[in-house]
């Protein structure tokens, strides 16, 4: 042990052992893996919707609007490129809770929900559970 310019004994700098290098670079794998496995199960809900959106009958689709990140129509990518909030469309087979974004479905598929909502005054244009379905943009 050398001296602190006090006189106090200064503690040696801890070794680290190479077990512990081995440890901290697996436990850094891990951690890049499990950020992985995240990305993949985001990408596998994205998936669930582009499945589902090909399954939608536009004839007895439920439809709503919501205000939400034009950048991440879904809310799933914790850092966003940009936020830029405007309303957009999801619809959904009445058999299932997947919603899924226009800009997911087929484009005749849009299309035609599209003319349905101009021509139908029954369709509503808020789903009532959007907690954002006010959006004054």
């Amino acid at each position: 042990m050398s001296e602190s310019e006090h006189g106090k004994p200064r503690a040696a700098a801890p070794r680290i052992t190479d077990e512990e290098k081995v440890m901290t670079i697996t436990n850094q794998t891990d951690m890049s893996q499990t950020q992985a496995e995240d990305r993949m199960s985001v990408e596998e809900w994205l998936a669930i919707r582009k499945e589902a959106a090909l399954k939608i009958d536009p004839e007895n689709a439920e439809v709503f609007q919501d205000c939400v990140n034009l950048c991440d129509p879904y809310g799933v990518d914790p850092d966003p490129p940009e936020v830029c909030l405007g309303k957009v469309h999801f619809a959904r087979s009445p058999e299932s809770d997947v919603w899924v974004w226009f800009g997911d479905l087929p484009k005749a598929t849009c299309d035609w929900l599209h003319e349905r909502m101009e021509n139908d005054a029954t369709t509503p244009s808020n789903h009532p559970d959007s907690v954002l379905s006010t959006c004054s943009i």
